[in-house]
């Protein structure tokens, strides 16, 4: 089966695959695009069946009756079925699992994105795994997050443009939202799509399985602009270099992550 599977994503062009749950993603598309193909071909013979079977040399006199079988009942109701076994089974256990099965956050890579016209800003809790805490109140041009100045566990977060650093084989769950118009983060290597959307901060998570850059893209027409949003790069690491990068990037003096 897997290797039928493969075989279908090279046929279909399929962009490469770098995280764990993006098999289910890749899978659910196979399947789909699999049963497309069996109805194209089988409206294709259908035609050229109708085509001959009802030509005018064979039906001299029109037939007012028509059809009398009820094939064509029983196809749509098989078409139906797969259909249904697609959405119920795989469709939305793979919704549930992306929305609701959500990875331990102590055991995860917790990073905060808010897009904007035309960049993704970014934020990560620094060496002391605390966010500062945010108010709607503090956002301005220089503050995006919203970060409160008097708050200490905010002195050592990190905040990015357009550069999201992961480890490998670590789960990860970003935080999105949207400064002005809606957005929508897509990774497409990852397998992930989520809109931003201002005033809401809602959730995704992955798990990288390669190293390796990827680009971001927005998955929805922000303006003029829009394609510049894809100047933003998930970088996917060793954890080792992971935490020097991290220590590189903290306004506060190193610490150990041990």
């Amino acid at each position: 089966m897997k290797g039928l599977t493969d075989l279908s994503a090279k046929l279909l062009g399929m962009p490469p695959l770098a995280s764990s749950n993006g098999q289910d993603v890749d899978d659910l598309i196979i399947y789909v695009h699999w049963l497309m193909l069996a109805l194209f071909l089988g409206w294709i013979v259908y035609f050229f069946y109708v085509l001959w079977r009802f030509k005018c040399s064979r039906n001299p006199k029109a037939d007012y009756h028509g059809v009398r079988n009820h094939a064509s009942s029983y196809i749509e109701l098989t078409v139906a079925g797969i259909e249904a076994v697609l959405l119920i089974f795989i469709a939305v256990p793979l919704w549930a699992k992306a929305v609701d099965k959500f990875p331990p956050a102590d055991k995860a890579t917790v990073i905060q994105v808010v897009a904007q016209q035309y960049a993704w800003n970014v934020r990560y809790p620094g060496p002391d795994g605390v966010f500062g805490r945010q108010d709607m109140r503090f956002v301005d041009e220089t503050n995006v997050f919203g970060v409160d100045p008097s708050d200490p566990n905010g002195k050592d977060d990190i905040q990015l443009l357009n550069d999201i650093h992961v480890p490998v084989n670590k789960p990860v769950i970003i935080y999105v939202s949207s400064k002005d118009v809606i957005h929508s983060l897509k990774i497409i290597s990852m397998r992930v799509c989520q809109d931003a959307i201002p005033g809401l901060r809602i959730p995704l998570w992955f798990t990288p399985t390669q190293t390796g850059r990827y680009q971001i893209n927005c998955a929805q027409l922000c303006g003029p602009g829009h394609s510049s949003m894809t100047g933003g790069y998930l970088t996917v690491v060793s954890q080792e270099d992971y935490d020097k990068w991290l220590r590189s990037k903290s306004p506060a003096p190193a610490q150990s992550f041990e």
